[in-house]
């Protein structure tokens, strides 16, 4: 036997896969039988689908295994780096060999699963777990071939189709299933839970599986709505491992976007915290072309402090977000930071940032101001009432819950947002403000975002560069974007 430490007890892992069984044997000889024989069925419409939301989940370019993978179809149209698909049934695998002989397929039942010393970033499981012996014991089996940033896909039909399924089965145009699970979502999060995983976010698909007239118009947006989305056909999951915490501290980098900040650079550098962000942290200021001093006042400043690690550039373009990716490309932390310069938030807070991150509660730590009391005219009236207006509409969209959209400090592993950087064209370029190309950017990647109670403090230099009507109005059309591109797409 051998252990994995999380957050939670310790788990044990079996170090040997489990014997085949009189259940699995059965199941063997049905799936041999349904793949030595064409059929015509319906579900030619809901493996389209289906192709298409896993392809919104899973970037090309990923190290993919598929269990219980059939003839490989869908695992080939995800144009994996490298891509594994197993099944116990011979014939569907000889199929797969024959047709995508780029990738690797192995004839095994999942619960003799031996694939070497080996990880993959997406793990996925469709239609299978509703026709498992044991579940449980097949996740656990699983976390060898995971890394802290795999992810698990599930798909599987909900109950309120079982009958509808069966009728299809008797007249021939559904392959007939043997005795089924049939699981919920909330017997998988159960699940989870003991095996040392987590539900990231659920999905349902698919009210109309067959293509009718206007077929593709309800499954896109109605099925998308909170009461009608009970109705789907199906149900899509993602879970991540729950990692233990990492043995040594990493190395981290603070990025301070400062724009007419000059009044606030000396106090920000005396209050930084430099023995509680891992070894010799880095302090990156981008300057935004100020009216002020603050370029000049920096440069002064940065001079005190020669035992430290502190850099001074200049953006190029214009708004925070282009000051934050100036200084996240000249980062060299493994892990990121954004602080702003005008000390709403303090700078000590940036440990409890630091320390959430390398817990692995969270992969994308998320500030909230609006937990503790604020200070006086810390925010206008009408920024509050927008701010909590944004976090309705972004938890809906993000699937996770999200209070504070706009708080300025967030912290991520740097290998994260290069990914989010390399998928930045899903989402296009047009966020001044940087906050939500990392929240959509995250969620499009599956992470786990942990939000952080922060008491938010009144500036006490210069003014906000922040416009509530003109910015209000284009954070309306970017949840509009996003939500064409995360919830109706």
């Amino acid at each position: 036997m051998f252990y994995i430490s999380a957050t939670s007890p310790l788990v044990e892992f079996p170090s040997l896969p489990l014997k085949p069984t009189k259940f699995s044997a059965e199941r063997k000889q049905h799936w041999q039988q349904l793949w030595s024989k064409s059929s015509s069925t319906w579900g030619s419409y809901y493996h389209h689908w289906l192709l298409r939301s896993y392809q919104l989940i899973i970037p090309e370019g990923s190290r993919v295994l598929e269990l219980g993978c059939g003839d490989g179809r869908l695992l080939a149209d995800l144009n994996p780096s490298v891509g594994v698909g197993v099944d116990f049934v011979p014939a569907a695998i000889e199929r797969a060999r024959q047709q995508y002989p780029e990738l690797r397929f192995e004839i095994a039942a999942v619960e003799q699963l031996e694939l070497g010393e080996t990880n993959f970033d997406y793990l996925i499981l469709s239609d299978l777990v509703n026709d498992l012996e044991d579940v449980q014991t097949l996740l656990l089996l699983l976390h060898p071939y995971c890394h802290s940033g795999t992810r698990l896909i599930f798909n599987f039909y909900s109950r309120l189709w079982q009958l509808p399924l069966q009728l299809a089965q008797q007249l021939g145009k559904a392959n007939p299933l043997l005795l089924q699970n049939w699981f919920t979502v909330a017997d998988l999060h159960n699940l989870f839970v003991l095996t040392n995983f987590e539900l990231l976010q659920q999905r349902s698909e698919l009210i109309l599986p067959l293509p009718l007239p206007g077929a593709n118009i309800v499954n896109r947006y109605l099925a998308r709505l909170p009461l009608l989305r009970h109705l789907c056909f199906t149900n899509l999951v993602v879970a991540r491992p729950l990692q233990k915490s990492l043995p040594k501290q990493p190395s981290c980098s603070v990025v301070v976007a400062a724009r007419n900040e000059e009044g606030h650079i000396e106090e920000l550098l005396e209050r930084f915290p430099w023995k509680a962000l891992g070894p010799n942290p880095e302090l990156i200021f981008v300057e935004g072309n100020s009216t002020d001093a603050t370029f000049t006042k920096v440069q002064q400043t940065i001079q005190q402090y020669p035992q430290h690690r502190i850099h001074l550039f200049q953006q190029a373009g214009k708004g925070k977000g282009d000051a934050v990716r100036k200084g996240f490309a000249e980062a060299t932390g493994e892990i990121l930071m954004i602080l702003d310069a005008d000390m709403t938030v303090a700078p000590e807070d940036l440990p409890r940032f630091y320390e959430a991150l390398l817990s692995g509660k969270g992969e994308f730590i998320n500030g909230v101001r609006l937990v503790y009391p604020m200070e006086e005219e810390a925010m206008r009236f009408f920024n509050l009432v927008g701010n909590k207006g944004f976090a309705l509409a972004f938890s809906w969209l993000l699937g996770q819950p999200i209070r504070d959209t706009l708080c300025g400090t967030k912290v991520l592993w740097k290998r994260d947002y290069e990914r989010i950087a390399a998928n930045r064209d899903y989402f296009g370029d047009f966020d001044p403000f940087g906050d939500f190309d990392l929240l959509f950017g995250a969620a499009r990647l599956q992470l786990k975002i942990l939000e952080l109670p922060i008491r938010y403090r009144t500036r006490r230099y210069g003014e906000t560069n922040i416009s509530r009507w003109s910015h209000g109005w284009l954070l309306l059309r970017m949840v509009l974007f996003a939500s064409r591109r995360l919830k109706f797409a």
